[in-house]
């Protein structure tokens, strides 16, 4: 995708005139035009007047990653808004970056519980679970009943006798799972946090310790999944996943029964909880 440095200018500029210089402790008086002067911009952005004049002009080139974060800072970009600045200005977005996730909004939870017979999660960049539905609940596993340290993937799938012994093939699983979480750690760049965790999980399992050390990355956008459930009995479901909109650190995953007599199996399951 070829970059059109014009469009990158007008977004720049469209971004800061609609700024408020009261906002930044700057008087309004005698400004003929809204919004932050250039030299204001460049100032808070860390980069020269006369570059970020010709940025806005369409001639200053391709910045960097670093100069388009501090520009979207300086611009009080939203998160959406920096992904299109990344577009305009490079022609991919972002890195995703990592922040601390308390929940989702009420909306995404109501998606979840619109789903009647499929197990539905929303988990963080390092797997966290923050959401799930009453299907995921009853199938997979109760995260409610968890302490929300707990509700991780990879500490329930190294550390759970349930969540073990309720897989197929545990070590298949296991190295998927492992493989798939190097991926989207590394996309992160949640360093202190991955390691932390990652200490962890090698200091408790031998297993995750080794899998960890093979540096093996593994996609895991849709697959299928068996599990042996003390209740409902052997279930076999697919499984996709989805990125959240606006919302580059989160990631849905959605469970379906794989076939009518499995959808009966998670009814029945249901019928009983």
């Amino acid at each position: 995708m070829a970059t059109d440095f014009a469009l990158l200018g007008s977004y720049l500029r469209s971004r800061r005139t609609r700024l408020d210089p009261a906002a930044f402790g700057i008087s309004a008086a005698r400004r003929r035009t809204p919004g932050l002067r250039r030299e204001e911009v460049a100032q808070r952005a860390s980069i020269s007047p006369t570059w970020y004049t010709w940025l806005e002009q369409g001639r200053g080139g391709a910045p960097s990653a670093g100069v388009l974060n501090r520009l979207a800072e300086s611009l009080l970009l939203t998160e959406l808004e920096r992904q299109h600045l990344f577009m305009l200005a490079l022609g991919r977005p972002p890195e995703v970056r990592y922040r601390p996730v308390e929940g989702i909004t009420s909306r995404l939870q109501r998606v979840l519980d619109a789903f009647p017979l499929s197990a539905a999660i929303v988990k963080t960049m390092t797997w966290d679970v923050v959401a799930w539905n009453r299907v995921a609940a009853a199938l997979l596993t109760d995260y409610g009943k968890l302490a929300p340290e707990k509700r991780n993937i990879l500490r329930l799938l190294f550390s759970s006798p349930q969540v073990q012994q309720a897989q197929e093939d545990w070590a298949k699983v296991a190295r998927v799972v492992v493989g798939a979480f190097r991926a989207d750690v590394t996309r992160s760049g949640s360093n202190e946090e991955v390691s932390r965790l990652v200490a962890e999980l090698s200091e408790e399992s031998a297993e995750f310790k080794s899998l960890w050390a093979d540096n093996e990355v593994v996609a895991m956008s849709e697959g299928a999944k068996r599990l042996h459930h003390p209740v409902a009995g052997t279930v076999n479901l697919e499984f996709s996943t989805f990125a959240v909109e606006g919302r580059p650190e989160l990631g849905m995953v959605v469970f379906n029964p794989a076939s009518p007599e499995d959808a009966l199996r998670v009814q029945g399951l249901l019928a009983g909880s």
